[in-house]
C-alpha cells in the first residue's frame, strides 16, 4: 500500500489578529488557559512531522476565535465570545481562518488520491489534565472510528509499540474524548473512504507537558518513533 503522511495541529496558538483583538479585551487568563489553544500539541505536531518527513499544517490562531477542529455550522465553531460578534464579522472569520486550513487539507487527500495513495492524518492535541473535577487518568489517546479498520488497527500497533518502549505511560484509545466526535477527522472521513483517508487525532496530557524537561523531551521522540517503528512493520509484513 502507497501511504503517505499528513501532520496538523489545529489549535497550534492563542494568537488573536489585530482585526480582532477588541473582542477580547480582558480576556487574557482565557486566551492562556486550555479553552484558549492547546498547550504543546504544536510542538508535538512538529516532531512526528519532522520524524515521519511529512507535510505539516497548522494555525496559531486561537480556537476561541474560531475552532478549526470543528465543522462549518457547528454550533461550538466560535466561541461565547465571537458568538457575540456581528454575523458579517463572524463570516469573516471563517472565511479567512476556517475555510482555507480545511480545504487545503481536502486538497491534499485529493491530490493524494489522485496518485492512488493512501494518506495518514495526524492531528496533534493536547488535553487539561483535570476537567469538571475529574481527573483524565491517561498520558497519551489515540482517537480513531472503531468500523474504519485501517484506523483501528494503526492505533492498536501505535499503543502497543508505545506501551513497549515505555510501559509507564498510560495509552488508551478513544479516550478522553470519541473519536467519531464532529471534528475534523470525522468530517475527512465523510469525504474519503478508508481506502484514500486515515484519520487519527493524538491527545497528550497537559501535565507532561507542563512538567516539561525529559519526560516531555522523550514523549516526543517515544510518541514519533513509535508511529514510525508501527508503519514500517506494518510495510514490511
Amino acid at each position: 500500500m502507497n501511504d503517505v503522511f499528513v501532520v496538523t495541529c489545529e489549535h497550534g496558538g492563542n494568537r488573536i489578529p489585530a482585526a480582532y483583538r477588541q473582542l477580547f479585551q480582558g480576556q487574557d487568563e482565557l486566551l492562556n488557559s486550555h479553552c484558549g489553544y492547546d498547550p504543546g500539541a504544536l510542538t508535538m505536531a512538529r516532531s512526528l512531522a519532522a520524524t515521519l518527513d511529512a507535510p505539516l499544517l497548522t494555525s496559531t490562531t486561537s480556537r476561541l476565535l474560531i475552532d478549526l477542529n470543528r465543522p462549518a455550522g457547528h454550533p461550538r465553531l466560535f466561541s461565547t465570545i465571537t458568538r457575540k460578534a456581528p454575523s458579517e464579522q463572524r463570516a469573516e472569520i471563517a472565511s479567512r481562518y476556517h475555510h482555507p486550513y480545511w480545504m487545503e487539507l481536502r486538497r491534499f487527500v485529493t491530490e493524494a488520491a489522485e496518485r492512488a495513495r493512501r494518506v495518514i492524518h495526524i492531528s496533534s492535541h493536547s488535553f487539561t489534565p483535570v476537567l469538571g473535577g475529574r481527573v483524565r487518568n491517561a498520558d497519551v489517546g489515540f482517537l480513531y472510528d472503531p468500523g474504519r479498520d485501517g484506523e483501528a488497527e494503526l492505533c492498536a500497533g501505535w499503543k502497543a509499540n508505545l506501551v513497549e518502549w515505555a510501559p509507564e505511560l498510560r495509552v488508551r484509545r478513544n479516550y478522553p474524548y470519541s473519536g467519531k466526535a464532529a471534528g475534523l477527522t470525522a468530517r475527512m472521513r465523510r469525504c474519503f473512504p478508508p481506502d484514500v483517508y486515515v484519520g487519527i487525532e493524538l491527545e497528550v496530557n497537559q501535565r507532561i507537558v507542563f512538567a516539561a524537561g525529559r519526560r516531555w523531551t522523550a514523549l516526543r521522540r517515544q510518541l514519533s518513533r513509535s508511529l514510525l517503528a508501527t508503519f514500517e512493520a506494518r510495510c514490511g509484513a
